[in-house]
């Protein structure tokens, strides 16, 4: 389709580097967090929600360079955080790396520049290609940490009407990770955290597709770019969270558009495959407290089932004495107020506020 972008994107892949977790480069100049690849010069595709790099600096300005890089052409997303202050979005349009001046407005004699994915691994990378930045060392401390795994709610998607309208642009133009409960809450007490989420997806199938045509999280999970494609590098679990959150069942519940098939929701089949989940996410992370939560958008009589279901996953574990015992959150219902019937920022918080004290006495206890 672009012959010219899929070439420049094959080189980049077939001279990379993986990682996906928090790293630093070899000069201790650039951190890189979250499901990201890395290229050769310091160059790096964010990947996942949230992924992002970071590095310090001398100066009043700098720019940073950034591309949207997909299989075909089109916008893309990051948040940028300017000396621990959220100073907005940037908009990445379709083609070229494009340089984007960032001005500093305090005294500081060193500066730190974070810049997050704002978007979703399925709407292509963001490619940082550096920086004219004058860099300085940068480090950072051990903390506790936590993996975020879910949908479109865990994702921050369509939380963020304030630059598009809800019913102007594309889907991606609505998303806010940043500001979703999970990152939002993880700087709140204090912890690092990895986002695996993915809008529609879900345990055994998706919220308009019955496993048919859509990779759902178990598949995807195991894939650095969250896909089925088998030829994109696979994750490497070298994050090693404290506490695996898992956020997943809004879409399996759900009675999709109205318009394709959709078949009743068949409880044995989602327990089975949360159950094989959690087991493949034991072997890979065998000191892991696995929390698992319902969903603010669930309720009446399928929250009851959700409900039982969540139990029954906790339960087929009891005799297990090799891993912390599997926790259940509740979040408390929700009229959510963002686009298309999701929360927004404001309601982020309320729900990063709930889960805050419960994630953070479970990293206390460890």
């Amino acid at each position: 389709m672009f012959p010219k972008k899929i070439a420049l994107l094959i080189s980049f892949l077939l001279i990379s580097i993986i990682s996906n977790s928090q790293t630093l480069n070899s000069d201790k100049t650039f951190l890189y967090q979250g499901r990201i690849e890395k290229l050769k010069n310091d160059n790096v595709i964010l990947i996942g929600t949230a992924s992002s790099v970071s590095f310090n600096f001398t100066g009043n300005e700098c720019s940073i360079s950034l591309q949207s890089v997909d299989a075909y052409e089109h916008h893309n997303y990051v948040s940028l955080v300017l000396d621990g202050k959220y100073i907005g979005k940037i908009r990445i349009e379709k083609g070229a790396v494009q340089a984007f001046p960032v001005k500093v407005t305090s005294n500081q004699k060193e500066h730190r520049l974070e810049i997050y994915k704002n978007t979703e691994a399925h709407t292509g990378g963001v490619l940082f290609a550096g920086t004219t930045a004058k860099l300085t060392s940068i480090s950072f401390k051990k903390k506790k940490k936590i993996e975020f795994i879910g949908d479109s709610i865990t994702c921050g998607a369509a939380s963020d009407g304030s630059d598009i309208p809800c019913d102007k642009g594309e889907y991606y133009d609505h998303h806010n990770s940043y500001y979703a409960y999970g990152p939002t809450l993880s700087r709140e007490i204090g912890a690092d955290y990895l986002m695996s989420c993915v809008s529609g997806i879900g345990m055994y199938r998706n919220w308009n597709d019955e496993n048919k045509d859509e990779v759902i999280m178990p598949d995807a999970y195991p894939n650095l770019y969250l896909t089925k494609d088998a030829s994109k590098p696979k994750y490497d679990f070298a994050f090693q969270p404290d506490i695996i959150s898992i956020a997943l069942g809004t879409n399996d519940f759900s009675g999709g558009d109205g318009k394709k098939e959709r078949l009743p929701f068949n409880p044995e089949k989602y327990v089975s495959n949360y159950i094989n989940f959690i087991k493949m996410l034991y072997e890979h992370n065998p000191k892991v407290q696995i929390v698992i939560t319902n969903s603010p958008m669930v309720g009446g009589e399928r929250g009851v089932v959700f409900e039982d279901c969540l139990n029954k996953v906790k339960n087929a574990f009891a005799n297990d004495k090799a891993h912390k015992p599997i926790q259940i959150f509740k979040f408390k219902p929700m009229n959510p107020s963002g686009c298309t019937g999701h929360p927004d920022v404001a309601d982020h918080k309320i729900l990063a506020d709930e889960y805050a004290p419960f994630l953070k006495k479970l990293l206390n206890e460890k």
